[in-house]
């Protein structure tokens, strides 16, 4: 296979940043995180380049991901975060461009899945940020569930010229079985915008607390697939918090197990080519 990037994992720090999902249901994986962890789980899993994403609404953090991106060989991009209702967020762009490591700024994101309103995307505010995150030549990641997916469709018909990546595939109920059909519904009409692509991760922790194998992931990544096509998914593994339910590597064989039916370049463009094509990162 050929290049391999894991599009979306996180670093974190209790004793620097308080983390208001860090509760005592996460236990297991509330302590710190960085890249040296990460480092000898790469090759024997065959990863090349990674993501980091950010987990807290701090441009502090952001600028944290920057550095650690200018000092780590693997960590290709940093998806950070901006205040997306601010009037100057072109402005907060650039200043982040601006530091150590900017050049690895390659999308933005916000935890809307935590907002109490489900249209929080509609906001023209909020809307007028994201324009200013496309404008700026990053994509945006969309941290949404199925109450948030059909706002998040209006914003992406109303911004084509944004590119937009739904991470975790907007968490569908994995644990409740072979299908989620309100997940479905609201997912389905997506197919039809090609300014919008999807992460194939962060299924496990929506498998447990049942145990899980890789069929049960089966039917959603092929619903997934259905609608985006290979050329519109992409490879992460949302490490650490994987780790609630399994380790970095039967995340990415996992994975690998569901698509081996694919085409050789389907699969290495889910697995690498992908990132590498819509996150514009510098091979």
């Amino acid at each position: 296979m050929s290049l391999v990037v894991d599009a979306h994992h996180h670093f974190w720090d209790p004793a620097r940043h308080h983390y208001y999902w860090m509760t005592d249901n996460v236990a297991a994986i509330r302590r710190h995180f960085g890249p040296e962890d990460l480092r000898p789980l790469l090759a024997p899993s065959g990863v090349d380049w990674t993501l980091v994403v950010q987990t807290i609404s701090s441009m502090d953090e952001t600028r944290e991901f920057l550095r650690i991106a200018d000092e780590t060989e693997f960590v290709a991009g940093v998806i950070g975060w901006v205040d997306l209702t601010h009037s100057s967020v072109a402005k907060a762009l650039s200043e982040l461009r601006s530091e150590t490591g900017g050049h690895y700024l390659v999308g933005i994101r916000h935890q809307v899945h935590d907002e109490h309103d489900e249209e929080w995307l509609l906001d023209k505010h909020v809307q007028r940020g994201i324009q200013a995150v496309g404008e700026a030549g990053l994509v945006y990641d969309l941290l949404v569930r199925t109450r948030e997916l059909p706002a998040a469709l209006e914003v992406a018909r109303a911004l084509p010229q944004v590119r937009f990546v739904i991470d975790h595939m907007a968490k569908p109920r994995i644990a409740n079985g072979p299908a989620d059909h309100e997940w479905e519904l609201a997912m389905a009409p997506f197919s039809d915008l090609p300014n919008v692509m999807c992460k194939l991760s962060g299924m496990v922790t929506e498998a447990i607390p049942t145990e899980w194998t890789p069929e049960d992931l089966v039917p959603y990544v092929r619903r997934t697939l259905g609608w985006f096509g290979a050329e519109r998914c992409i490879f992460g593994s949302d490490w650490p918090v994987c780790l609630l339910a399994g380790t970095y590597g039967q995340v990415v064989e996992a994975l690998r197990y569901v698509v081996s039916d694919l085409k050789p370049a389907d699969q290495e463009a889910i697995f690498g080519g992908n990132a590498v094509r819509v996150y514009g990162l510098p091979v």
